[in-house]
């Protein structure tokens, strides 16, 4: 470790860097559909007149502020504002809806904090060895990986056999667009722009926003929102005992996640969001409103932000979509990933992993000041809110790829979303799925091919039978209790 680095990065010039990308990484993720890759991708070219050092940490706030953001638009609208605050929506809307909305806030930054600061622990004292069980890693373990994913449907949805329904639509709409292996288009019908399948943005505003605003608009009534009472800022100690392992559990599941190239934040906040409530005393509870969901989600998102420099330092391979991003701002400044950068560059390394640590920091103070702010969003009319989220969606959806062909999709999915609300269907499998679909469909192609079309591929490597069975887990046991559960009220 190279102290000197490390005092540099404690500089009140460099601090405020820091603090200047963690806020705007804060403002870009709490506005549905500008996402914390399209935020450093915006600030890497700003960044090439500045010390190494100092633009990269600027990015890692970035990043770090832009994937917490998401949340308070997921709590406060049940609108995600970045894709890997969705399964944030699942219980922080519902605590909004209560009157904890405050709370809820309060717990996601801390817990965002936590996830974030562990995952950078463990980056900085375990990310040689941690590079190689990603390597490990080939389209058998990635496709294990996703099926264990697509059985967190079995477990959120409250009907199984609507929750594998809804999961099947999503995987048929995830296979739009050219095929991954061969190239062949499917299901285009020869628009151009849905060569690459669905926009997946704009397709989560509608599913979780437009939906929303189409069913508050039918219960619409003369009060405000005001009439909620918003509660405290941080959790009771017995809500801190009975989250802390939650908490615990899903921040490294997303530093796990994360190290795992090509996964990324949105899957890791699921994949934690199941095992919380698999994990948990009451999993009747969760959906309705409890901090623990929240915990659980937050905690593991960020997370992921340390955990995908691993690969990306070390091996030179991204771990998701931001850090792909993130390898351009290292090539700008004349740095190549691997192991040799560790050897050569000690202080770069060291600057960067002291930003790191500075930015989870700052994330935590900035957000707990951004909540009192932003709970006031509950003292404006309904009416103005619902016409202000509108706005909001067609601006992020429309500013992506400035199609106009992603306005459509948001307003079909808010459609879907809508009808799955009134016909108790889980959004949330039709999300995962969709998120899913297309590693599972990829990677079981090449594996097969690797293999000669032979199966047991899936069942001879060590990683990806361990993933198989959990998947079995993962899907008998809720079938089971549901089973035992019918039988219970036949008697």
């Amino acid at each position: 470790m190279d102290w000197n680095a490390v005092l540099n990065v404690l500089s009140p010039s460099m601090l405020l860097i820091i603090a200047v990308g963690t806020f705007g990484g804060i403002v870009i993720g709490a506005l549905p559909g500008l996402t914390a890759t399209m935020g450093v991708a915006l600030l890497v070219p700003m960044t090439f007149g500045m010390h190494p050092v100092a633009g990269l940490s600027m990015l890692m706030g970035i990043y770090v502020g832009a994937i917490y953001g998401g949340c308070i638009s997921a709590i406060l609208l049940k609108t995600p504002g970045t894709p890997s605050s969705a399964a944030t929506t699942l219980d922080g809307y519902p605590m909004a809806q209560k009157g904890e909305a405050g709370k809820a806030l309060g717990m996601a930054t801390l817990a965002s904090g936590i996830g974030g600061l562990i995952s950078a622990v463990v980056l900085i004292g375990m990310a040689p060895q941690l590079a190689k069980l990603a390597l490990m890693f080939g389209p058998a373990e990635y496709f294990a990986l996703a099926v264990f994913g697509l059985t967190i449907i079995a477990s959120l949805s409250t009907d199984i056999l609507k929750g594998m329904l809804i999961g099947c639509v999503g995987m048929l709409l995830s296979t739009v667009g050219n095929d991954p292996v061969s190239g062949f288009s499917r299901f285009t019908f020869d628009i151009s722009n849905l060569a690459s399948g669905i926009a997946f943005i704009p397709a989560l505003i509608g599913l979780f926003a437009i939906s929303e605003v189409l069913v508050q608009l039918d219960n619409l009534k003369a009060e405000n929102v005001a009439s909620r009472r918003v509660s405290g800022l941080f959790p009771s100690r017995q809500e801190w005992k009975e989250c802390w392992k939650t908490l615990i559990r899903g921040s490294f599941i997303g530093t796990v996640i994360g190290i795992v190239p090509g996964t990324g934040a949105n899957i890791a906040s699921w994949l934690s969001y199941n095992e919380a409530r698999r994990a948990s005393k009451h999993p009747e509870k969760f959906g309705t409103g409890i901090i623990e969901g929240v915990a659980a989600t937050e905690s593991a998102n960020n997370a992921v932000c340390g955990g995908a420099l691993v690969p990306l330092l070390t091996l030179g391979i991204p771990g998701d979509s931001v850090t792909a991003v993130f390898l351009g701002g290292l090539i700008i400044h004349g740095l190549a990933p691997g192991p040799r950068l560790f050897m050569d560059h000690p202080d770069i390394i060291s600057g960067l992993f002291t930003g790191i640590i500075v930015a989870n920091i700052f994330m935590i103070l900035l957000g707990l000041v951004a909540v009192r702010f932003s709970t006031k969003l509950l003292n404006i009319p309904k009416k103005l809110l619902l016409a202000a989220i509108l706005i909001f969606c067609f601006i992020g959806s429309y500013s992506i790829n400035q199609n106009p062909l992603d306005i459509i999709t948001m307003l079909v999915f808010g459609i879907i979303g809508y009808i799955c609300q009134r016909y108790n269907f889980s959004q949330s499998a039709l999300c995962i799925a969709m998120i899913l679909g297309p590693i599972a469909e990829q990677n079981m192609r090449l594996a097969l091919m690797d293999s000669n079309m032979s199966p047991m591929i899936f069942f001879t490597r060590p990683i990806s039978l361990v993933f198989m069975v959990l998947a079995a887990l993962s899907f008998v046991v809720p079938v089971y209790k549901a089973g035992r559960r019918m039988m219970k009220e036949a008697r």
